[in-house]
């Protein structure tokens, strides 16, 4: 997708939707350390924070609940909630589909709580359709060498796919201008102060009438 296709894709909005919150959406290649860091976050706490849990039709990874790292739901499910304009933004992903609620979104940012959102860069094309003025934070890896070591770590990929993970990084990685703010994962501790600086300048005196 190239600049034009990208600046058309955030200005041809569906519609403008009237929010309260704020809504934060971070984006990282795989092992890069997003899904830490926003648990950070949402530890730390900051005050009426939400995470936006993804839908998803894989199976559950070692250790992973329903609920709470993901809505696992069968891809039948997940193709009805397509036909019937549930997603806020979805994708399919290595022969499985992920996706985001509309409904939860919408209520969340009109209650004026704010969200936390964990979606790829195709993910964030479709969520700037609706609301255009959520900020964008993209991690970035200290280099592909040691992302691939992470993923290696976790024992849960083959080696084909931890290969197609690095090279999907190395694609995502061009795109991380496009986002308003880029933290690079070097020292856990400094990127996770980082995120909460970003965060926290937006709460701080916010506007309740904010069209987005």
């Amino acid at each position: 997708m190239n600049d034009q296709e990208i600046s058309r894709s955030f200005s041809n909005h569906k519609e403008k939707i009237r929010c309260n919150g704020n809504l934060f959406i971070i984006s990282a290649p795989s092992g890069a350390g997003k899904t830490t860091l926003c648990r950070a976050v949402l530890d730390d706490p900051i005050p009426d924070m939400l995470y936006s849990v993804s839908y998803t039709t894989r199976k559950p990874r070692k250790g992973e609940q329903n609920g709470i790292d993901y809505y696992f739901i069968t891809e039948n499910d997940f193709k009805n909630r397509i036909k019937n304009g549930q997603w806020a933004e979805w994708a399919e992903v290595y022969g499985n589909y992920y996706g985001t609620s509309s409904e939860f979104i919408d209520k969340v940012l009109a209650s004026g709580r704010d969200i936390l959102l964990d979606i790829d860069f195709q993910g964030t094309l479709q969520i700037f359709d609706q609301y255009h003025d959520s900020i964008s934070i993209f991690i970035m890896p200290p280099s592909l060498d040691i992302l691939k070591l992470r993923l290696e770590s976790r024992g849960t990929d083959s080696k084909q796919i931890i290969s197609r993970r690095i090279d999907a990084a190395e694609k995502e990685m061009k795109n991380k201008n496009f986002y308003r703010y880029v933290i690079i994962n070097d020292k856990l501790s400094v990127a996770i102060d980082d995120l909460i600086s970003i965060i926290e300048k937006y709460r701080t005196g916010r506007n309740t009438d904010i069209v987005k």
